[in-house]
């Protein structure tokens, strides 16, 4: 469930999409760090990147940090400080396109380097940028210079406070109240700032500082202007998970406020978990593969994808939790042999679906690999649909109540009559998806339990096997004899 942060920006942006003043729409990268020309395309104010080590993450973040000119006074990007040549790398024939759009008008620009000069500089559009690499957020005592400020006999010549504001998002994001905070420099070096805090009372330096209150302290400092576009670097170094939920929220309030477009990227869980799934964009691809971007992936999906786990002999994803538990029905029903040797994962939107199961016909997964969509979904290449051809919900709820509900009081401990009138009085509801949750709650019990227990029975006595045979085949042939 979204935070009211994010539903307040969403709804913002639902009633508000074309006038937002300024939005890169969409982005494509060729010719360095393994991008060929993949779209990626940003469908929310914030948009989280997500994928493994060495996908293209930073370099995304990078060209969007290129593709702007700043306004007068202010400093910018050219593509050629974050895409070098040097000793070892030539960097020739990049691309970096995007699609922007500014007021009632939209452009399509590019910066280029074909051969030795980078072309297209002058006729980008202009826009705030503000790059924050919290990857390279070191420690106050670490960094150069600062060690020779740390003397007692130092004298504090000059501040910038925090206003109140500031203060408050620093108090909320770390979930510690503070009195005051601010920035401070020295009469030993009037370059280098140390952020001072003070709580309860206690004032203590950037020195004496954990690495989440520097890097907080780092963020809020800077001048987020209106409509402008903010790029951020491993949001959650050095952040507990409280605190990174907190600050997608923070980012929620001031984008809806400023107009502020943000990408960031991610390895965590918990930014995913708070971000609505068109926020989520997934970048697939290790070495020597294509990048394969994917607008909508659910948390659960992206995380499969980082991690040294040992996963089972096979992978079948799904759209959602209720599909995931469908499925498990299904295989210990028909199949109950392979149940143990299988992992179901949901992905998120059914567009992600359509996009792995091409990569299931390019046989582009390193293990064997299943993608199972919603029976109200269209037949592609690589997939397969769950019987019914409607929403899970909408099938099983239908198939029980020709059958009377049988057998379903009994695996739940319910009576026969209360679960009929909740099951019934929930399939009158608009949203499919919301009708589980709620004839649970009317006989008061987990969603997930009543889910499971009625898929069991509509396996068991509304389900011909023949209907899922497709699947079973499949299941049976990649994972083979024991």
């Amino acid at each position: 469930m979204l935070s009211q942060e994010l539903r307040l920006l969403s709804n913002r942006w639902i009633q508000n999409r074309n006038n937002w003043p300024q939005f890169l729409d969409w982005m494509e990268i060729t010719g360095v760090r393994g991008w060929t020309g993949q779209r990626l395309d940003f469908q929310f104010p914030i948009v989280a990147i997500v994928g493994e080590n060495g996908t293209g993450k930073s370099t995304v973040l990078q060209a969007a940090a290129s593709y702007y000119r700043p306004p007068q006074g202010r400093t910018g990007f050219f593509a050629s400080d974050f895409f070098p040549s040097t000793t070892w790398e030539s960097i020739d024939g990049v691309t970096i396109r995007g699609f922007c759009r500014q007021g009632t008008e939209t452009f399509e620009r590019s910066v280029r380097k074909p051969t030795t000069r980078w072309l297209g500089n002058p006729q980008r559009r202009i826009r705030p940028i503000t790059y924050l690499d919290l990857r390279r957020t070191q420690p106050i005592y670490a960094r150069v210079g600062y060690k020779a400020i740390a003397k007692p006999n130092a004298l504090e010549t000059n501040a910038v406070q925090f206003d109140d504001a500031q203060r408050a998002r620093a108090s909320t994001i770390l979930g510690k109240q503070y009195d005051a905070a601010r920035h401070a420099t020295t009469n030993l070096d009037p370059s280098r700032r140390v952020p001072v805090l003070s709580a309860s009372g206690v004032q203590y330096s950037g020195f004496h500082q954990g690495a989440g209150e520097n890097a907080i302290a780092d963020l809020l400092a800077q001048d987020f202007l209106d409509n402008g576009l903010v790029l951020v670097d491993e949001l959650e170094t050095s952040l507990h998970p409280r605190a990174q939920r907190r600050i997608i929220r923070d980012f929620a309030t001031i984008a809806r406020q400023r107009h502020l477009q943000i990408l960031l990227t991610t390895h965590s869980p918990y930014v995913l978990e708070e971000l609505p799934p068109e926020a989520r964009l997934y970048i697939g691809g290790t070495a020597g593969a294509p990048r394969t971007p994917m607008v909508g992936v659910s948390a659960e999906y992206a995380m499969t994808f980082m991690d040294d786990f040992q996963h089972p002999e096979l992978d079948i994803y799904v759209e959602d939790r209720r599909a995931a538990i469908l499925v498990e029905e299904l295989l210990f029903r028909f199949s109950p042999e392979h149940s143990r040797r299988v992992q179901i994962t949901a992905f998120g939107a059914a567009n992600v679906g359509q996009a792995l199961g091409q990569m299931v016909a390019g046989n582009r997964f390193p293990r064997p690999t299943i993608v199972v969509l919603d029976g109200d979904q269209a037949q592609t290449a690589g997939v397969h649909l769950l019987p019914g051809q409607d929403a899970p919900e909408r099938v099983v709820f239908a198939a029980l109540a020709v059958v009377q509900y049988v057998g379903l009081a009994a695996r739940t401990n319910r009576t026969h009559a209360s679960l009929v009138d909740a099951m019934t009085q929930a399939a009158t509801l608009p949203d499919h998806h919301d009708w589980v949750n709620h004839a649970a709650e009317a006989v008061v019990m987990g969603g997930d339990d009543l889910w499971r227990a009625a898929c069991s029975v509509w396996a068991q006595h509304c389900l011909a096997q023949a209907a899922v045979q497709p699947l079973l085949d499949d299941i049976e042939g990649k994972l083979g004899p024991h």
